[in-house]
């Protein structure tokens, strides 16, 4: 009897064996190849890195080609090549290097426990300003963003115009193409590495692992901080009915309710030209009214008159007596010569003394 948990989970430290020749020693029937075009401003880069590119897939037994010209790359399989799979790697490769992927990265993809994922986001959004915005947010104020990401996911994350190339494990990948793809539908990425920092934790405990993590994640609110504006006029939906509107009043119908079908030619113009001069009367008339509006003098404002002071304030004689006495006692000016001695005479006692 053997626990489930242990048959569904994958044992530390394990890896699948590599294919050999042994495996499949007659080699492949027919011949493969793949192509693809890259800007021009790869060029000068291809150009330089192209050697080692032939040397890495040279030793699968690949052939690789370069056309300047035509500006594409080709990968075939040649009569040595043992391994089905290698041809697909090669595909991987030169498309990492057509979408700006460094070579010392993109040769990665010819290990057997690195996959990659091109990522397209120019379609996601409409409007090329938004596009940018949102693009600028994966990548995080000086890369930080993108980096805590490649960090959680084990993944090299390239975002290059409207494709992001994604270069690591399967089970990291996944989870990239999921935060680029909410990133472009507004969802901020932060949230999301929130979630891969408690995963990454929670994998760690190995109580946990045949349990739910429901419980354990964060669940985020979209916050709408800008409501929508309402239109003026709401178009509210009338209550449905199986029958079908009245019939409208054609000129004929309104001319036999009002009698006005049994008139004679000559009356229908005469009542016709009563109508447009009475109509003809009123603007007149209310033109008249607007220009006597500028002759109308406006209303005067009702003068309002200060109220004097009932009381009076008391003057206070006796105060002002005491401050005139109180500044004669005062001496104004410089002192008389006689009280300058007497006083130089005091000083100088009181320095023999000391």
């Amino acid at each position: 009897a053997v626990d489930e948990s242990e048959l569904l989970t994958v044992p530390d430290g394990w890896k699948e064996p590599a294919f050999t020749r042994e495996d499949n020693p007659k080699g492949l029937l027919e011949e493969s190849s793949f192509a693809t075009l890259f800007p021009k401003y790869r060029e000068a880069y291809l150009k330089e890195c192209w050697p080692l590119v032939q040397k890495a897939l040279g030793e699968h037994y690949v052939n690789a080609a370069l056309d300047l010209i035509e500006g594409s790359m080709t990968v075939t399989t040649t009569k040595k090549t043992f391994d089905p799979y290698a041809i697909i790697r090669a595909r991987d490769l030169i498309k990492l290097l057509a979408r700006s992927v460094p070579f010392e990265q993109a040769v990665r993809i010819l290990q057997d426990d690195v996959a990659c994922d091109i990522i397209k986001i120019g379609s996601l959004v409409r409007k090329r300003e938004t596009f940018i915005k949102r693009r600028a947010r994966l990548l995080g104020p000086k890369g930080s963003t993108l980096k805590a990401l490649e960090l959680l996911t084990n993944c090299y994350i390239m975002v290059q115009g409207n494709t992001v190339s994604a270069l690591g494990p399967f089970s990291g990948l996944k989870e990239v193409r999921k935060v680029v793809l909410d990133t472009m539908k507004n969802i901020h990425p932060i949230y999301n590495i929130k979630t891969l920092m408690i995963k990454r934790e929670l994998a760690k405990d190995p109580e946990l692992r045949t349990q739910s993590w429901e419980r354990f994640l964060p669940k985020f609110k979209r916050k709408n901080l800008k409501k929508r504006k309402e239109p003026k006029k709401k178009n509210t939906k009338k209550e449905y009915t199986p029958f079908p509107p009245p019939q409208p009043e054609s000129q004929i119908d309104k001319e036999l309710a009002s009698g006005e079908y049994f008139l004679k030619e000559r009356q229908k113009k005469r009542k016709r030209m009563e109508e447009i001069k009475a109509k003809q009367a009123d603007a007149v008339k209310r033109r008249q009214e607007e220009r006597n509006k500028a002759f109308i003098p406006p209303k005067e404002k009702p003068v309002v008159k200060t109220k004097k002071a009932s009381m009076e304030k008391k003057i206070d004689i006796e105060a002002i007596k005491e401050k005139v006495k109180n500044a004669k006692k005062k001496k104004l000016g410089a002192l008389p010569e006689e009280e300058v001695k007497l006083k130089m005479a005091a000083d100088e006692k009181k320095k023999k003394k000391k």
